[in-house]
């Protein structure tokens, strides 16, 4: 069995007061965080890893029992945040990763701790509508997107990647996530996909007291506002920043609006520094 650090391919900077701890979205790995991770490594311990899968994890370790679930991945974090944090843990999550932190903290509290703070970037508890619930998508929608992952995904990779990243302005960053998808297992891509859009976390939201930060972008394909609305609705501890940006992933399209939101938040809690 492959140790933590070369199961997650774990690397640590940094020195501080509290442990940062960033976790990618679907298709994509720790370098999703370069423009971001630096300036808090200058303030903070920072943990970057990448989930069984992808990156530079380690393809051995995956275990399709397992990560047929959130839970798998959550139980992992779990393991980073103990053999890595030190201090209180700060939790930033993209995508996906939002709900795998929320389960990781579900998980840690009822031992007794928990996260001292969560970021999460563009997250969703569930992308499908429900009644009032407005996800982004209808279950036709999403079991046409599976399908079409499942019988083309280099193709599907390559439609998609400019669509979710967003940034126009940008075209070399939807160059990079498709890159990045086209990198991935496809096995393992698919599974993981099936397992992101068809997951509903939301009766999971209200128990979590952790202190929670949700930056959602104001033009987003896969999370649209009125998730992020939903969710500062339902958490009791949760704040809603939006940041003017298009597209999915804002901590490479819109760095300096996600790091000043995040700021922000942490100064509130006083967990800062600067």
């Amino acid at each position: 069995m492959s140790s933590v650090r070369l199961r997650n391919n774990v690397q640590v900077a940094g020195t501080g007061p509290a442990t940062v701890f960033f976790a990618h979205g679907f298709g994509c790995d720790q370098n999703m965080w370069r423009l971001l991770q630096p300036a808090y490594a200058t303030r903070f311990r920072t943990v970057l890893f990448d989930l069984v899968g992808s990156g530079g994890s380690d393809l051995s370790a995956y275990d399709s029992k397992k990560y047929a679930s959130l839970r798998g991945y959550a139980d992992d974090v779990l393991e980073v945040v103990e053999e890595f944090g030190e201090g209180p843990a700060i939790f930033i999550g993209h995508s996906v990763s939002a709900m795998i932190g929320l389960l990781a903290d579900l998980t840690h509290r009822a031992k007794g701790n928990g996260f001292a703070a969560q970021v999460m970037i563009g997250p969703s508890p569930s992308y499908i509508n429900d009644g009032n619930y407005v996800g982004g998508f209808s279950r036709e929608d999403i079991d046409e997107l599976l399908e079409t992952l499942e019988g083309n995904y280099l193709g599907w990779a390559s439609n998609m990647a400019p669509a979710i990243m967003g940034a126009p302005d940008q075209p070399a960053l939807a160059l990079e996530l498709k890159n990045s998808f086209c990198r991935t297992d496809p096995e393992i891509a698919k599974q993981f996909a099936r397992v992101t859009f068809l997951t509903d976390l939301r009766a999971e939201l209200p128990p979590l007291t952790t202190p929670t930060l949700i930056v959602q972008c104001d033009d987003d394909l896969i999370a649209p506002v009125s998730v992020g609305q939903y969710m500062q609705r339902v958490m009791p501890r949760a704040k809603l920043a939006i940041v003017k940006n298009v597209g999915h992933c804002p901590q490479l399209s819109a760095p300096s609006d996600c790091s000043r939101e995040i700021d922000i938040f942490l100064a509130e809690l006083s967990i800062s520094t600067s």
